[in-house]
């Protein structure tokens, strides 16, 4: 199960990492535009400067995550998966896009089940 939950992990780091690179270096590019469902070049240009903080915390997320891997810490990796959840819930709530929950939120879902599962000795 340490196998499932660790290539589960890495999975939610990378898409967060990728979600970084759209927002820090694509963001006003054809392919962050159409990623983010952008409305206009013109208003990502406006907003490109904020889209990069917001990449940058999604980096940090990820790192965080793999840092847990790596120090094998599964409270902290619970706690991130925990924020990530909330962020991916609010993110939908707030743009009324249902696939941001299922993108973000719910593979953090699935990984923080199996370690609670885990943790619980039921797996």
């Amino acid at each position: 199960m340490d196998v499932i939950i660790n290539i589960l992990v890495g999975f939610v780091a990378l898409e967060h990492f990728y979600f970084m690179y759209l927002e820090m270096f694509l963001w006003s590019k054809p392919k962050g535009i159409k990623a983010f469902g952008l409305k206009s070049k013109i208003f990502a240009e406006e907003t490109k400067v904020l889209a990069a903080n917001q990449g940058l915390y999604n980096g940090f997320l990820a790192a965080g995550l793999l840092y847990s891997l790596l120090i094998e810490n599964n409270n902290m990796m619970a706690f991130l998966l925990v924020c990530i959840i909330i962020a991916g819930i609010y993110g939908a709530y707030s743009t009324q896009k249902r696939k941001l929950f299922y993108i973000q939120s719910l593979p953090a879902i699935i990984t923080l089940v199996l370690i609670y599962l885990k943790s619980q000795n039921y797996l």
